[in-house]
């Protein structure tokens, strides 16, 4: 080492005495974390693709993938009967609500308190053994920290332990307070079954709540989120990015949840139903047909087809706008509005002529097809300044931003939402973006700087680039979210023939199976090939059809199984999510959620089927993950201060 070196290190060791000045108190810490590494690894809990499915997401973190009821029949095994286990999980994840059911036919509630509070006891007991007792305290519930922490903490050196705690819950019960603190230990054990979150991508678009999702993510404690491409267009919406902007409200508007922006973020609409109703007064805009399930009235329905066409166009010329002024996005085959030969009523794509199913077309000008009408250009204008000044939606992107990136690394994991792009001989796919040339690692994280660059950058020509850049993510061949030839949207609505619809996948969806190719990509973000495992979502498995999630040998997991509605049909089930905890991979199918009532009134769960990937042979332990490489690093530096303080270099204060 040289002097500068031992100048530097004795430098960090004289900060790192500020916080431990005495040899006892850093030989106490490297005790503590040396007992922290042996605890059992904490739970890991994957979702993807919520698309706004806010009561089945909800359900899934109550349940925590399984994970409660795994703990009930850890703790109480055959001793229990599968209805009172029913019932007890019921009861931790509805609890107030569950508490209101049982009241209307239960004839002694005092009995049911006491039952119910021992059983609960006992799984907060299971759920906290864990962890340590700081990390526990620091998750109890402020009004009754100090009574679940002497229920759930064993004590044995007490002699008659059993009247002890009968003596506490007895108190509980006759001062009135049993039901509020079972709402309180079963939100604990809710908290305590889960030691980190993954958001593997598309919290929007499609369900009718993504804002509601995103206020409990907020305030969930421990998390990370991959951004999905749904989210990335979101973004950049909140950029101020017109054309995300469109797409965000078209989409809205095709699955009748246009309210999502009115009443969840508060964007008013008015003026540009006012255009659409204008515009396509007499239109039946047949070709607009909307996706909605939910039960709005003709009236309301009727607005929603007409903005959905109105917004639609406006999309297709401001994306028409992009392509010209980014000519390297080489995107140009996918500008159609010019290509419409407005006398015969056909457009010419790939050299081939098609009748178009709709030509009305009130505000396009043939001559200059992608220029907003001045109507259309005020709306647009209003429409960037309510997504820029509304403070909702810029603290939950924001909060995307924090918590979020394209991709992540954690515990011998590689995460992401869509795919890396390949060629066809399993090798990385280059792109040039910006006059630069990227692909695999590199290319995630040029992408992931120009969306923070789009919020960000000083530099006005840069932050454009950024905004630009998500609607890029959105939808471009080589965008790692969406991963196709093109997004055929266009020729959805206006071309009859299912040949023009067609979006060809990156070859990496065939070469999932692949293993040379995937361990091509676990390389590529510095992993082992050897038990690391890739773990992504954006296609949904279409389980009814025999597709396996589990690929190329365990290696790859795809866990978008369908919670949006709209794929259950395809899919077969209500979606795939990932449990990793000590003792392994475990992946699970869930069924359709009919409702937060009836999984409250039948006792019903959406947990379906658990199927182990992946078995360890020991125990993982903390020691063995992410955080444990750094409580060791943590240890060293402690040993090292401890070796300062004894030959002298630094003095005990």
């Amino acid at each position: 080492m040289s002097e500068n070196e031992k100048k530097m290190e004795l430098r960090y060791l004289e900060r790192l005495s500020d916080i431990y000045p005495t040899i006892a108190s850093a030989a106490t810490e490297i005790i503590n974390l040396q007992a922290i590494l042996n605890l059992p690894k904490g739970t890991e809990n994957f979702l993807t693709d919520i698309h706004g499915e806010y009561e089945a997401f909800a359900h899934v973190l109550k349940n925590g993938s399984g994970s409660v009821r795994s703990k009930i029949d850890d703790v109480f095994g055959n001793t229990l009967s599968t209805k009172d286990k029913q019932l007890l999980s019921t009861l931790i994840y509805y609890p107030k609500e569950k508490m209101v059911e049982v009241r209307k036919t239960e004839e002694n509630m005092e009995d049911w308190y006491k039952i119910n509070l021992y059983r609960l006891v006992e799984v907060a007991k299971r759920a906290a053994s864990k962890y340590t007792r700081s990390k526990v305290r620091k998750a109890l519930p402020k009004d009754f920290a100090y009574v679940i922490d002497e229920l759930i903490t064993e004590k044995s050196d007490m002699s008659d332990k059993e009247s002890y705690y009968n003596a506490i819950i007895s108190t509980i019960i006759r001062i009135g307070r049993a039901e509020e603190f079972i709402a309180a230990i079963s939100e604990l054990i809710q908290r305590l079954v889960v030691d980190h979150l993954h958001i593997v991508g598309d919290i929007y678009d499609r369900g009718p709540g993504p804002h509601i999702i995103m206020d409990k993510l907020m305030s969930y404690h421990s998390l990370d989120i991959q951004w999905g491409n749904h989210d990335v267009l979101w973004m950049g919406a909140a950029a101020g990015q017109k054309a995300c902007i469109a797409n965000v409200i078209r989409i809205c508007a095709r699955y009748g949840n246009l309210d999502i922006l009115e009443d969840g973020y508060g964007i008013n609409l008015l003026p540009l139903a006012t255009l659409a109703l204008s515009a396509y007064k007499n239109d039946p805009c047949t070709c607009f047909e909307l996706k909605a399930e939910n039960n709005a009235n003709a009236t309301e329905m009727d607005i929603n087809l007409r903005i959905h066409k109105a917004i639609s166009i406006i999309q297709f010329k401001l994306e028409g706008q992009i392509i010209k002024r980014n000519p390297g996005f080489k995107l140009d085959d996918r500008n159609l509005l010019h290509r419409i030969d407005w006398e015969k009523g056909t457009i010419t794509i790939d050299g081939k002529e098609y009748k178009m199913l709709d030509m009305n077309f009130p505000t396009v000008d043939p001559k200059h097809p992608y220029v907003l009408s001045k109507e259309e250009e005020e709306i647009m204008d209003r429409l960037e300044r309510a997504f820029l000044t509304c403070d909702k939606l810029q603290t939950h992107m924001r909060f995307l931003l924090t918590k979020g990136s394209l991709y992540k690394v954690y515990n011998n994991n590689l995460l992401y939402h869509g795919c890396v792009p390949l060629n066809e001989d399993g090798s990385l796919k280059s792109t040039r973006l910006f006059n630069r040339t990227y692909k695999g690692k590199e290319l995630y994280e040029v992408l992931d700087s120009y969306v923070r660059k789009g919020f960000f950058a000083m530099d006005a020509r840069e932050k454009e680039r950024g905004k630009d850049v998500m609607w890029y993510i959105w939808l471009h061949p080589m965008s790692p979210l969406f991963g196709k030839d093109k997004m055929a949207t266009f020729e959805r609505y206006f071309l009859a023939e299912k040949e023009t619809h067609l979006e060809k996948k990156n070859p990496y969806y065939r070469l999932v199976e692949d293993e040379a190719a995937m361990d091509g990509i676990l390389r590529e973000f510095g992993l082992s090939t050897e038990g690391a495992h890739i773990v992504n979502g954006h296609v949904p498995v279409k389980q009814k059809n025999g597709e396996n999630p589990v690929k190329c040998n365990g290696k790859v997991l795809v866990i978008d199984g369908g919670f949006s509605k709209a794929y259950q049909k395809e899919t077969g089930i209500a979606g795939y999510t990932l449990v990793y905890n000590s003792y392994g991979l475990l992946l699970v199918a869930h069924d359709p959620f009919e409702s937060a009532e009836a999984a409250i009134e039948k006792e019903s769960d959406i947990h379906s089927e658990m199927r182990i990937v992946k078995r360890v042979g020991e125990r993982r332990l903390v020691g063995d993950t992410d955080i444990g490489k750094e409580l060791k690093e943590q240890i060293a530096d402690l040993e090292n201060l401890l070796i300062a303080y004894r030959d002298g270099r630094i003095v005990e204060k």
